[in-house]
């Protein structure tokens, strides 16, 4: 009875021992993230970098295994089918070339940790000798990075399972399936990225899956290759090893574990990705896809921001480049910048244009840095000829300082132009106010007669009280502006001679307008004082009238101003001849001295015109209109320039007695 309990107890201790040997083995699971303090079995040229990388291979011609310490036993101890496993581990392989590698990296089952004699070709783990023999005992799951058609290689990126053979039992294409979208999406091998290998092995349905991810994905559901194969005849009843082999040949390549994890009769465990070490770089250090985008685009717009700079600067340069030349550093002064003037302008817009006239375009302006209104000029002047008499001439009338003138401040030189810079007159031009438009108000008599009076007095004042004679040469009502307090000035004095500096010689030049031209200027060409007295009557005669020099009579002839008045002189009925607009609402006596004034300065003779002087004596009242003789006025326009010789074309005149009543009839008949 002792016996039988003894025994009893003996088989129940057997028992248990089974019972824990199996529970031992099915608890055999570690997780690695990184290797760094890891015990683990290296040989050839595998290593453990400070930061705790698995280096297989490094960039020379070698092989790599790294092992487990411990040996594992996969079998069942009742029955000696192979335990179902399961690995998970992450791996990358760094290239020099991005196309090509050599010769590829495995996990793998092995009976043994003496791999010492195996070839290259072979991942490191056969060799020709015992290829596909099944006393290797051995599974491996290869990265092939070469395709080798003695082993039936079906690319050179492809995951195999492979059984005691290089000749992989099913292979596949490197990628991975999109659980969301269904697509196979491809990897590469020797990208320099790191990925993720899930091996499971199925004890009951002996179903082999491995399964592939870019590093930090979710494993995918399904497999990239499958097999059936029963594992408890291939590997070795005793314990076996696991690890990774790797060779490379002469492509420098290497061949690197991050992370490792293993579990028998259970899933491997997780591996955590933040904690694994960093891959080596390779090569000149990658740039990010950010610089190599934005790179190409910031060096382009470099380049083109400083073309255009360049252009800018140039264009500028020729924008606001001026003539200057070294007689002009005495006028300096005198100059403005072309910029100032561009920029007072707004680089001569049209809204800024106040007139064109027969010298050029003048444009409204306002200084930049003292902020004054001006009125810029501009002229038109190719001709070098006497440009430094000329300018010489327009600084010297810059000094010229008179109530009635308006003043000309300076000017400026750029290429074929000249630009004048006068005060502004904000109320424009006496043109305007002579002939208005429909419901605007006439001048009023007592306006008109101020502004004669303020003409005559800057006449006076160019003619005889400067210290030089200046010659104004076009005298007429758009050339006279009206200022704030409506008060006459004369412009564009002395701006003609520019004209005569750049004439040729051999041509003939007359500067000034029809109608207010004196018969000698037209003959001769020769400015003088009484040329201007001459313009001036014919503006005399314009303002009372509010006619043109040159009028159209109901036949479609045309015939002068001055004509028409002397014949209303003739018939007793001069104030017929002041503007109706005024009604009566004027003075009769200074009306009648402004026409007879009028008539007597565009007299045709030369010697039978007044001075300035004179003029201004008749205007104050401290003089008295000569009494002339009873022939002073027996005359016409057209009859004097036929017996000169010339015609202005066009022109039918009133044929007139030479009989003609004395000069005392001027203070006739209105």
């Amino acid at each position: 009875m002792h016996q039988m309990k003894h025994k009893c107890f003996l088989h129940y201790i057997i028992f248990l021992v089974f019972i824990f040997s199996d529970f031992a083995a099915s608890d055999d699971q570690f997780v690695y993230h990184g290797f760094a303090g890891v015990n683990i079995t290296m040989d050839g040229n595998a290593l453990v970098t400070p930061d705790g990388l698995l280096e297989l291979t490094n960039d020379t011609v070698n092989l790599g295994h790294a092992f487990y310490p411990t040996p594992l036993n996969f079998h069942r101890q009742r029955n000696g089918t192979v335990q179902s496993f399961s690995v998970s581990f992450v791996f990358a392989i760094l290239s020099v070339h991005s196309d090509i590698s050599a010769d590829g990296m495995a996990f793998f089952v092995a009976p043994t940790k003496n791999l010492s004699n195996t070839w290259a070709q072979y991942i490191g783990l056969l060799n020709s000798g015992n290829d596909g023999n099944t006393s290797n005992h051995m599974f491996a799951v290869e990265l092939d990075t070469t395709q080798n058609d003695e082993f039936k290689d079906i690319d050179n990126n492809h995951v195999g399972i492979n059984i005691n053979s290089l000749t992989s039992l099913q292979a596949h294409h490197t990628g991975y399936n999109d659980d969301k979208s269904g697509f196979f999406n491809n990897l590469t091998l020797i990208s320099g990225k790191a990925m993720q290998v899930w091996a499971d092995y199925n004890g009951e349905t002996t179903q082999i899956d491995v399964t592939l991810a870019p590093v930090g994905a979710a494993k995918p559901v399904r497999p990239l290759v499958s097999a059936t194969s029963n594992l408890s005849a291939i590997l070795s009843k005793d314990k076996s090893y696991i690890g990774f082999s790797a060779t490379t040949g002469a492509i420098s390549t290497r061949h690197c574990v991050l992370g490792w994890s293993f579990a028998i009769n259970g899933p491997a465990p997780s591996i955590d990705i933040s904690k694994l070490p960093k891959l080596p770089r390779l090569g000149p250090k990658p740039r990010s896809k950010v610089l190599e985008i934005t790179l190409p685009i910031a060096t382009a717009i470099f380049v083109l921001t400083v073309g255009l700079v360049i252009v800018l600067l140039v264009y500028r340069r020729l924008r606001y480049k001026e003539v200057k030349e070294d007689w002009e550093v005495d006028f300096g002064p005198h100059r403005f910048s072309f910029k100032d003037l561009f920029h007072a302008t707004r680089g001569f817009r049209k809204k800024n244009l106040l007139g064109v006239g027969g010298f050029g375009k003048v444009y409204k302006g306002v200084l930049p840095k003292s902020k004054v209104e001006v009125a810029v000029k501009r002229v038109s002047h190719e001709s070098r000829q006497g440009m430094k008499e000329f300018i010489a001439e327009v600084v010297s009338i810059g000094q010229l300082r008179h109530r009635s003138i308006v003043p000309l401040l300076g000017y400026c030189r750029r290429q074929g132009e000249l630009l004048l810079v006068y005060d502004y007159m904000s109320n424009g031009s006496l043109n305007k106010y002579l002939y208005s438009e429909e419901g605007q108000p006439p001048l009023s008599w007592a306006r008109r007669f101020h502004i004669i009076k303020g003409v005559a007095s800057g006449l006076f004042y160019l003619h005889e009280k400067w210290e030089k004679v200046v010659i104004h040469r076009d005298i007429k009502p758009s050339n006279i502006l009206i200022d704030d307090e409506m008060n006459g000035r004369i412009g564009d004095f002395g701006l003609s001679r520019l004209y005569d500096h750049g004439t040729d010689p051999q041509t003939t030049h007359m500067v000034g307008t029809m109608g207010y031209l004196s018969p000698e200027l037209v003959r001769s060409g020769k400015a003088s004082p009484s040329t201007d007295v001459f313009a001036f009557g014919i503006l005399l005669l314009e303002i009372t009238c509010a006619q043109r020099p040159v009028k159209q009579n109901a036949q479609g002839n045309q015939h002068t101003l001055m004509d028409w008045v002397l014949e209303h002189w003739h018939n007793g009925s001069l104030m017929e001849a002041v503007d109706p607009k005024l009604k009566d609402g004027y003075n009769i006596d200074e009306a009648c001295l402004v026409l007879k004034l009028g008539l007597l300065c565009s007299h045709p003779f030369v010697s039978a015109r007044p001075t300035m002087r004179q003029v201004m004596q008749y205007l104050e009242g401290d003089a008295a209109i000569p009494e002339p003789t009873s022939t002073h006025f027996s005359f016409t326009m057209r009859a004097f320039t036929q017996d000169e010789g010339f015609e202005l074309p066009n022109m039918a005149y009133p044929q007139l007695t030479s009989s003609i009543g004395t000069f005392s009839s001027l203070s006739g008949g209105r």
